[in-house]
């Protein structure tokens, strides 16, 4: 991670290109990625179908696991399985393809932004937020606040805003210093010489693989974590 991001002002409203640029490169990569394994859908499936339905099938795996009631899980499925796909994809950017033009950087992982995670916690706040209006109503959506009893309500409504905030600040931590120690570890390598660029391009090698299981551990955390919450508004005991 080299520098700072470059902004632009539209309208009023400053824009981090950095952010921007990666994020529609995560998506784009997503898209691509899932079209070339759906292109041939079949009974008898193929490599790419089932890497596909693995996928698929973890994903709703996850969501079955806290959510039995299938009416209620439904709708959460596709949301999750495309929310871990991106936060894969978009974990591993950064090491795959990171670019630094004059000392700023133009392309990275997005998810080692905070407005990034903190964009995506917000929509499953939103999403557990709606889900509940949904399935108790208006009433019993207010209700819930109060449960177990009306002297929690603080805390209930308090606890919406931890969780939002322990939800984007873990992916956004583990990301941002995964770049940072690679960083430091390219700049130790040229600091002096063949003595540092032998060892130092080793332990690289061992950070980026490791780097990619934490990636995928957190998108799997992100989306966990976000179905609980879903969970525990439309899940009545």
């Amino acid at each position: 991670m080299n520098g700072s991001s470059p902004l632009i002002t539209i309208g009023g409203l400053t824009f981090n290109i950095a952010n921007c640029l990666s994020t529609f490169i995560a998506a784009l990569l997503v898209f691509i990625l899932f079209f070339a394994l759906s292109r041939k859908i079949e009974m008898r499936p193929g490599k790419a179908q089932n890497v596909l339905e693995w996928i698929v099938d973890f994903t709703n795996g996850i969501v079955k696991s806290m959510i039995p009631e299938k009416s209620q899980a439904q709708p959460i499925m596709f949301y999750v399985f495309v929310m871990f796909a991106f936060i894969f994809v978009a974990n591993q950017l950064g090491l795959i393809l990171e670019v630094a033009i004059g000392g700023q950087t133009y392309i990275k992982s997005p998810t080692s932004s905070p407005i990034v995670t903190m964009s995506l916690g917000t929509i499953s706040l939103v999403l557990s937020q709606f889900y509940c209006v949904q399935q108790r109503g208006i009433k019993g959506y207010l209700h819930h606040y109060a449960e177990p009893m009306l002297v929690l309500t603080p805390i209930n409504i308090l606890e919406e805003f931890t969780n939002f905030l322990t939800l984007s600040l873990r992916l956004y931590g583990n990301i941002f210093a995964g770049e940072v120690l690679l960083d430091l570890i390219v700049k130790m390598a040229s600091s002096y010489g063949i003595v540092t660029w032998i060892p130092s391009l080793l332990v690289s090698m061992v950070w980026q693989g490791f780097s990619v299981f934490i990636g995928a551990i957190q998108a799997y955390v992100f989306v966990t974590l976000s179905t609980v919450y879903i969970s525990h508004k439309i899940v009545t005991e």
